[in-house]
């Protein structure tokens, strides 16, 4: 995957939707669905994949008059999917005819599995870079003969790339929430320190000038919440971001399509960047340890930090609002994750998409409505209603005057992931993985490869 620059230089541009030849649509159909020669009898369900990749021959992607229902679901409060669904029909009044279901997303999941098993399902649902794996079965994927490769890679972020599969594209990135870092300006200006670090050694020295323990050596102000799993928010998550930025691979396609485990494998082939960068993390709920600033009796990250106790939280963009209403008084501002000398510039980023329901009927017209969604235009509407970042290139480079804004969207275009195969499942794997190694059980090696192990164990 290419890199973006830390300078954040853009070369992104609209991305094109041609047509598919109709000469080519008899071979596609032979490569890409199935071949007479193997399967006397179609299912129902692989005649409406077969029209599907009928209907994107014809679609070159202008305006037209849709001429059937269309259902959306997803996870967007209704009141602001509405407000972007406006825009939408600004477009072209058919799309007058796409509805939208808000499905809280503790039970989108298990709604959207049983609506789709029993044929009631939508059309488009709006998925989670968490969940990708988990139901990519459920995924038409749209044909590289539909959006290319090279067109969707200069149109979006470069975490977008995770929809990119061997059968075509299982997605087009609607809008992103990227990890950032908030700092009490109080607590730093009490310590007489004037700006937030930029890099993790900055930490070692940090930890001693604004940590503050009382005569029984309990610690009554932190500076950051490293160290235990438990009562950290996101942990997984900004533990795979320490990982990647340690270059980790954490996951990737073999030669025969099946996800590989790789926490423990970097591009280079030097591991101990990544034994380095989980005992960075863990050395910080270690009380024999000069930076010792954090143990599970302290309260949840978030509530330490929003009550003055805690000086650094890492969090996404989404909950800066969630912040200063819990606490107005908080004195607090935002800035990018501090980053490794790796030279690789990444933090951790919550992508959600528009995918295609693979038991749709109404293929063509799905494909119509997603492409409709993803223009320009339209992603920044998205981005206005939900306030996170758009997930184009374009739109990125057009920084925005409100100064958080400004780190949101430099942010999203350092936000990495990795395919999750179980995420229930991997949160237990980390877990199990941290709290071996702050008891001793484990060394952070052999505790980084039995992590490898579990989660292998969790694909099979």
């Amino acid at each position: 995957m290419n890199q973006i620059s830390t300078k954040f230089e853009l070369t992104g541009s609209y991305f094109s939707k041609p047509a598919l030849p109709a000469g080519r649509l008899a071979k596609l159909v032979k490569k890409n669905i199935m071949s007479s020669f193997q399967i006397i009898v179609l299912s129902i369900f692989g005649v409406f994949a077969i029209v599907g990749v009928a209907l994107f021959a014809s679609f070159t992607g202008g305006a037209g008059l849709l001429v059937e229902e269309i259902n959306i679901w997803g996870s967007v409060e209704n009141i602001k999917m509405q407000e972007f669904l406006i825009s939408l029909r600004e477009v072209d009044e058919s799309f007058e005819k796409v509805k939208y279901t808000e499905i809280e997303p503790f039970e989108f999941d298990e709604v959207l599995t049983e609506a789709l098993a029993t044929g009631t399902g939508p059309d488009i649902f709006m998925l989670p870079q968490k969940s990708i794996l988990k139901h990519k079965a459920k995924i038409f994927p749209i044909p590289y003969e539909a959006i290319t490769e090279r067109s969707f890679k200069d149109k979006y972020v470069e975490e977008g790339e995770l929809l990119l599969s061997p059968e075509g594209i299982l997605g087009l990135p609607f809008f992103i929430d990227p990890m950032v870092m908030y700092w009490n300006r109080d607590i730093f200006s009490s310590a007489g320190v004037a700006a937030p670090p930029k890099k993790w050694e900055e930490f070692f020295a940090l930890s001693q000038k604004i940590t503050e323990k009382d005569a029984n050596f309990n610690v009554m102000i932190s500076l950051i919440s490293f160290g235990e799993f438990r009562n950290l928010n996101h942990a997984k998550d900004i533990i795979s971001m320490l990982m990647m930025q340690a270059d980790s691979i954490m996951t990737e396609f073999d030669s025969k399509g099946n996800l590989d485990i790789k926490f423990n494998k970097t591009s280079t082939g030097k591991i101990d960047t990544i034994e380095e960068a989980v005992n960075f993390f863990v050395q910080f709920s270690n009380p024999s340890k000069s930076v010792y600033t954090w143990n599970r009796s302290l309260p949840n990250s978030e509530d330490a930090f929003i009550s003055n106790k805690l000086a650094l939280y890492l969090g996404y963009a989404s909950e800066i609002k969630n912040l200063r209403k819990k606490n107005p008084n908080l004195n607090f501002d935002v800035t990018y994750m501090p980053q490794a000398d790796t030279g690789k510039s990444i933090t951790f980023g919550n992508l959600t998409s528009l995918v295609i329901a693979k038991k749709s009927r109404k293929i063509e017209s799905a494909f119509k409505v997603i492409n409709a969604m993803t223009t320009d235009s339209l992603l920044a509407e998205i981005s206005r209603v939900t306030e996170l970042p758009p997930t184009s290139r374009i739109l990125l480079s057009e920084k925005p005057q409100n100064p958080y804004a400004d780190v949101f969207y430099g942010s999203s275009l350092i936000s990495k992931a990795w395919l999750d195969p179980n995420p229930a499942g991997t949160d237990v794997v980390f877990r199990n993985m941290i709290d071996s190694i702050i008891s001793g059980r484990e060394k952070v090696a052999n505790a980084i490869n039995r992590a490898v192990s579990e989660t292998k164990q969790l694909i099979q």
